[in-house]
């Protein structure tokens, strides 16, 4: 799972204890050649959300608009109104 580029709504969490998980990945999808978007994980998981420690994602930047709205479009079904934190994509999780 090195170096993996993915697409997601991302949030903060605190952690209890140092080194644990303290971010939450919101409908992640990865970022393939000519910037396919699929679901993260699906062959493994129903999940939607996951949680993962800061110290394995290695960048973030906010995705161009065309892989924003392309991104945005697959979700449209299941955005919840209140959302107002707009996607990020780390380049890199290892």
């Amino acid at each position: 799972m090195n170096n993996l580029k993915l697409v997601s709504q991302i949030e903060e969490v605190p952690a209890a204890v140092p080194g644990e998980p303290d971010c939450k990945l919101i409908e992640p999808y990865l970022v393939g050649e000519q910037d396919t978007l699929s679901p993260w994980m699906v062959d493994f998981t129903n999940q939607n959300s996951f949680m993962l420690s800061s110290d394995k994602i290695l960048t973030l930047v906010d995705p161009k608009p065309t892989l924003l709205e392309k991104y945005e479009r697959l979700l449209k079904p299941t955005l919840q109104p209140t959302l107002h934190t707009p996607p990020t994509l780390p380049t890199e999780v290892s």
